[in-house]
């Protein structure tokens, strides 16, 4: 196949001090898929212009704000084809609808957007536009947990009986968005983040690695959510139990005030033949333990491993590649999609479960301030 030209990628969001702008800058274009070639990277001027520069972006295509980026570059021959939104929850509805209403697809961090409805909302966006619209729940991008997918798939587990997953962090132990945080300020206001701090934030990645790994899809679930930093309006800490299709049980923790956790996101998936344990802090392995047999680790880029897993590294077996990597095996699902013409950008995640990633975060927080127990999960598509 003769190689293809990057694909122009335009960002919104991602000025000097962010986190995930450089990383979706880094991840795009390090398989030569993407170039980035405009952006409308802060709403101050300056910074603005430091992010362009920093990157290499011509200062024509440096603009004052999204609405002129799209309308200019929808314009150009040359022109952005996909618009990458790496902003604070509130104006992921906005950006992505102007994008696609604009012709180009789109690549939005999570989650989808700040509520439920403007993720419906958008769910109708992407259809009638015909591009291609993918989420960037990280942690499916690891060969490793595809790994894990296919081995459930297989059913080498049998009927999967039982799913546990955790993530845990610490950084949020103490009031640091009161001290000028940029990172914990917006997180912390639901304005900007919506109705959900912890779950909306890491709680949404637990809940799309359950149901992306085990295959299952949530239909109920007991939420109990707290706020444990005195004066913090949302929640930074999360416990709940879920009930899967087909009877499964499971359980979900995230936490963000886990004092000396740094990123522990965990799964853990049990059927009636044995189980399987993959961990984000040991990306490059895979436990399986199935009954009455030596426990085994499986290692990425190995020989034996399924095609999903194989398909989505770059160097051999031993040599450790890590979250930068794995954000790339995204966006490089994303150039796939595009290239074949599909819509649906799987396994990259795409708008069905930016949906179910919402509705999840909004019954979660419902159910556990009314104390209703267990109930139910209503998600479109």
């Amino acid at each position: 196949m003769a190689a293809q030209a990057p694909l122009r990628m335009a960002m919104v969001g991602g000025g000097p001090g962010a986190f995930i702008g450089p990383v979706h800058r880094m991840a795009a274009e390090l398989d030569g898929r993407f170039r980035l070639v405009a952006g409308s990277f802060s709403r101050d001027a300056s910074r603005n212009a430091e992010a362009g520069r920093m990157w290499g972006v011509r200062e024509d295509r440096i603009y004052a704000d999204y609405h002129q980026m799209i309308h200019a570059e929808a314009a150009r021959p040359d022109g952005a084809q996909l618009v990458a939104v790496v902003t604070s929850n509130d104006t992921h509805y906005s950006i992505s609808a102007a994008a696609l209403d604009a012709g180009l697809h789109v690549m939005s961090d999570k989650p989808a957007t700040l509520n439920l409805a403007e993720a419906r909302a958008l769910a109708g966006k992407v259809a009638a536009s015909g591009k291609v619209y993918g989420l960037t729940y990280i942690y499916t991008g690891y060969p490793m947990a595809r790994e894990a997918r296919e081995i459930v798939r297989r059913g080498d587990l049998g009927a999967i009986r039982k799913v546990v997953v955790e993530y845990a962090q610490g950084w949020l132990s103490r009031p640091i968005e009161r001290d000028g945080d940029r990172q914990a300020g917006w997180r912390a206001d639901p304005a900007q983040a919506g109705v959900g701090g912890c779950i909306g934030d890491i709680g949404v990645h637990a809940f799309n690695m359950a149901e992306f790994v085990s295959g299952l899809r949530v239909e109920r679930l007991c939420a109990d959510l707290s706020s444990m930093v005195p004066g913090r309006v949302l929640d930074d800490d999360c416990n709940m139990l879920l009930r899967f299709a087909g009877g499964a049980r499971g359980v979900l923790i995230a936490s963000q005030i886990s004092a000396g956790a740094r990123n522990g996101m965990t799964i853990k998936v049990y059927g009636e033949k044995g189980g399987l344990c993959w961990s984000h802090e040991r990306p490059g392995e895979l436990a399986l333990d199935l009954l009455d047999a030596p426990s085994q680790i499986l290692h990425a880029a190995s020989g034996y491993l399924s095609a999903p897993a194989r398909a989505r590294v770059r160097i051999p077996t031993g040599h450790p590649e890590g979250f930068i990597e794995a954000f790339a095996n995204l966006y490089a699902d994303l150039a796939d999609a595009i290239a074949e013409g599909r819509t649906d950008p799987a396994p990259l995640p795409g708008i069905a479960d930016g949906v179910r990633g919402m509705a999840f975060v909004e019954r979660a927080v419902a159910a556990s301030r009314d104390g209703e127990g267990w109930v139910s999960l209503e998600a479109a598509p």
